[in-house]
Formats: C-alpha cells, sequence, structure tokens
C-alpha cells in the first residue's frame, strides 16, 4: 500500500465528527484532528477569498483552537461562514507571531462577542498585548507550553520575528502547525519533536522558503525526511518552487494546501487500519 493510499485525505469541505471524544488523552487516542485552513494566499476550493495571510482551524476532541487569523477580518469571517466555522467554539487562539498577515483578523473574530484566551509571543510589542489584555485573557509564551491536553506550543523559537508553532499529538504521530517558520522549518519541526517526544506525521501551513536557491529547498526536505515527517503540506509563505519541490521529494505524501483544504485525520487513522 502507498503513502498515497494511506493517507486518503480528498475532502475539500470542512468535517464536523458526529462525537467528539474528551479533550486530552481520550483524544489523542482516538486520532480525533480536523485541520481546516480558512485564509491562505492559494486557493484550494472553488467560492473562498484568497488573500495573503495564514489562518488554520484546529479541533482536537472537543477542543477547538484557532491558529493565527489571517490578515483581516472580514476575509476570514466571510471563509470561515462558507467552511461552516462557528466561531463561538472557539476556545483558544493562538498567533504565531506578530506579522500583520497572521495577526490582522483577530479584533473581529473577538468583536463577534466570545473571549477566548490569546497565545502569543512574550516578545509581541507591548501596546498590542496590553490591546488584547483589554479584550481578553492573553498568554505570553516563552517555553514550550500545554494549551490543552495533547496540543502544545512549540515554545518561542528566535527569528525575524520570533515565532510559535502549534503541536498536537495524536495516536498516528504528531501534526505540526507553522505560521511563517522564520526562524526555520527544520528548526521547528526539531522542536516539535522534543515537545512532543513523537515522530512527525505531518508539517502543515507556511515554510517561508520563497527566496531559497532549489538546492536550498532541496537539502531543507531532505532534512524533514531525515528526522521522519512522513507527510508536508507546504502553503502560504513558502514559494511556488519551493512547494514543487516539496512535491517531488515528498511524492506520494505531499498535500496541496490552500485556502478550504481540510485535513481530516480520522480517514488517515481509518485508511491505515
Amino acid at each position: 500500500m502507498t503513502r498515497r493510499t494511506r493517507w486518503a485525505i480528498a475532502v475539500v469541505a470542512v468535517s464536523l465528527l458526529a462525537n467528539p471524544a474528551a479533550i486530552g488523552a481520550e483524544a489523542a487516542q482516538t486520532g480525533d484532528l480536523t485541520i481546516t485552513i480558512v485564509y491562505d494566499n492559494y486557493e484550494y476550493t472553488d467560492g473562498l477569498v484568497t488573500a495573503w495571510g495564514f489562518s488554520a482551524l484546529v479541533e482536537f476532541g472537543d477542543c477547538t483552537i484557532l491558529f493565527d487569523t489571517g490578515g483581516d477580518g472580514p476575509t476570514l469571517l466571510s471563509n470561515g461562514e462558507a467552511l461552516g466555522v462557528a466561531w463561538s467554539d472557539v476556545d483558544a487562539i493562538v498567533l504565531s507571531h506578530e506579522h500583520g498577515d497572521h495577526v490582522g483578523g483577530l479584533e473581529s473574530v473577538l468583536d463577534l462577542g466570545g473571549a477566548p484566551p490569546v497565545y502569543v509571543p512574550a516578545s509581541f510589542p507591548g501596546s498590542y498585548k496590553s490591546r488584547i489584555r483589554a479584550r481578553t485573557e492573553l498568554i505570553a509564551v516563552t517555553e514550550p507550553v500545554e494549551i490543552v491536553p495533547g496540543i502544545h506550543s512549540t515554545g518561542v523559537l528566535r527569528g525575524y520575528p520570533d515565532e510559535q508553532a502549534l503541536v498536537v499529538e495524536t495516536s498516528a504521530g504528531t501534526v505540526v502547525i507553522t505560521g511563517c517558520a522564520h526562524p526555520g522549518i527544520v528548526n521547528i519541526v526539531e522542536r516539535a519533536r522534543i515537545v512532543s517526544e513523537a515522530d512527525i506525521l505531518l508539517v502543515v501551513g507556511g515554510f517561508h522558503l520563497a527566496n531559497r536557491t532549489r538546492s536550498e529547498v532541496q537539502r531543507i526536505a531532505e532534512d524533514l525526511l531525515a528526522l521522519g515527517v512522513q507527510y508536508v503540506c507546504p502553503t502560504h509563505c513558502t514559494g511556488d518552487e519551493a512547494i514543487a519541490v516539496f512535491e517531488e521529494a515528498f511524492a506520494g505524501a505531499f498535500l496541496r494546501g490552500g485556502v478550504g483544504r481540510v485535513l481530516a485525520l480520522e480517514d488517515f487513522v481509518e485508511a491505515q487500519d
């Protein structure tokens, strides 16, 4: 059986689970995870709005986390409505780094009336952190931190700017979600392996390689393969040429990203059984 067959993700719409498991060990054992890309500059599903930036809705057990908020509120909310996102179900918001194309939709989400806690790198500007604190709880992240059982921040990795990524521990392996990977995608994956103490099943998000040469990207792809990464879904700031390199390097384990893409881990786990 090929890796492509084992993955078997062909969904292009939100896949809500009928009987979500409890947060924590039970959720990790079931492999109950769905990632929906709500904001991206690449198109995956017709009819959604593309714009420069990134945001992904992460549903794990009965917990929902919004990772990054794209570049603007109207686009984020419009795409979310089309994809059936229930914004009131968001339990926490995690911002990878301070750039506007990843934090631009935050206030629009908070304007909907919810007050989920917001996790940001501690190096965010003080004025920005004060604005968030005026509306909801703010958690300034430095070291790796557990957001809910089974979901962690990598902690802040130094870069231009500093950045954190999301680590989700499932029965099939660890899933890593990145914003732009300014500190280096290999560094982020290495940190995620330490945090989760498990092999990396999937890395999805921006890899920030648009300005790298083909040979540099090939080495990075080889490094990820050597680290045991099984599948990649590079999008946003990765760059067209770099995405093509990953498609070649990972062959049947490459997944096309873009707004509207849904990665439903329950389908993958069933395909492996």
